[in-house]
């Protein structure tokens, strides 16, 4: 988790989310680095937009709002997005499987 938070503190700080800059944050730390998991993330942070991504995180904290019931017309209009948000959150849980 300490990797994240490294890479959330070089972003609000607006300095580049590289292998280099996480390995110094998290030296300040007094931890030890570990370059595998430095490398992931920085590899896999290099594809994502952090700004959208927190957005997102915000917005799927907020209260539950109720579907429509199985077999619904809202609910067969409603299937396509669930897919891509679906294809979505299986790549944010595989990001985060990196972290323990």
């Amino acid at each position: 988790m300490e990797y994240v938070y490294a890479a959330l503190l070089l972003h609000k700080l607006g300095k580049p989310v590289n292998e280099e800059n996480l390995t110094s944050v998290v030296k300040a730390t007094g931890a030890t680095p570990d370059e595998v998991k430095i490398k992931a993330l920085a590899s896999a942070l290099g594809e994502v937009n952090i700004d959208e991504a927190l957005k997102n995180a915000s917005t799927m904290a907020a209260a539950p709002v109720a579907a429509p019931a199985p077999g619904t017309p809202a609910a067969k209009a409603e299937e396509k997005p669930k897919e891509e948000e679906k294809k979505e959150e299986e790549a944010l849980q595989g990001l985060a499987s990196l972290f323990g």
